[in-house]
């Protein structure tokens, strides 16, 4: 069950919330640890598709002084303290895309100009809906698809790590790996969303950037912050 029978559905050009539980215990009190706010592109029985754009005040984790986790070593990556801040999304924006059952959405990059980067398997919840927006919790593994259609895998040392931490345990790592096996069939055969032109898609330029609401974490399934 993720929630859609509950929650009406969105028009294009809605404000909603994207965002991740933690592996890791509860930061600043909140066991929501990733939020993005977004615009709605479009909601349909098969399909969320909604746009992150350019300087978009997030949250996300962060080490206790302030550095990005990534510059943490492995060994210590999911063990170091952290807390929680606000940053803006750099680059350029990312459409993201999640059918309702899919263990994984895809992200598409762009570079300046539009010149189109590469898709993003992201593996993941299926998500969880809510009025407000979309919950998830993130997998740690996950594969870049690029316009040849060739693809590789993404992270396959921090989803070892966090198993070997105990963020994830030997049943639940085999799942993704099986909803990781699905995706690449997917790409092998070029289903849908990689053979749907989404890579031609283009914002509507009269949206403007979604606000980081101050209740970010105290909406839907998360818990307020302290």
């Amino acid at each position: 069950m993720t929630g859609t029978e509950r929650i009406a559905r969105w028009a294009p050009g809605d404000h909603i919330l994207w965002r991740y539980r933690g592996h890791a215990p509860d930061l600043d009190g909140c066991t929501v640890h990733i939020c993005r706010p977004v615009t709605v592109v479009q909601d349909t029985d098969d399909l969320l598709a909604v746009w992150m754009a350019p300087g978009t005040e997030c949250v996300k984790p962060v080490l206790a002084d302030g550095s990005p986790v990534h510059l943490e070593p492995l060994a210590t990556r999911y063990t170091a303290p952290r807390t929680l801040t606000r940053d803006r999304w750099f680059g350029a924006g990312v459409l993201k895309l999640a059918r309702p059952r899919d263990p994984w959405s895809v992200w598409l990059f762009w570079e300046s100009g539009w010149r189109f980067k590469s898709w993003y398997v992201n593996l993941e919840e299926p998500r969880t809906r809510w009025a407000g927006g979309v919950d998830s919790e993130d997998h740690f593994l996950d594969i870049s698809v690029y316009p040849d259609r060739s693809w590789l895998w993404r992270d396959e040392d921090e989803f070892a790590q966090a198993q070997l931490v105990g963020l994830m345990d030997e049943a639940k790592a085999e799942r993704v790996r099986e909803a990781g096996r699905a995706a690449v069939a997917s790409i092998r055969a070029w289903q849908a969303p990689f053979s749907s032109g989404w890579e031609h898609w283009r914002p509507d330029p009269s949206w403007t950037v979604p606000r980081l609401p101050s209740d970010w974490a105290g909406r839907g399934e998360g818990r307020p912050a302290a």
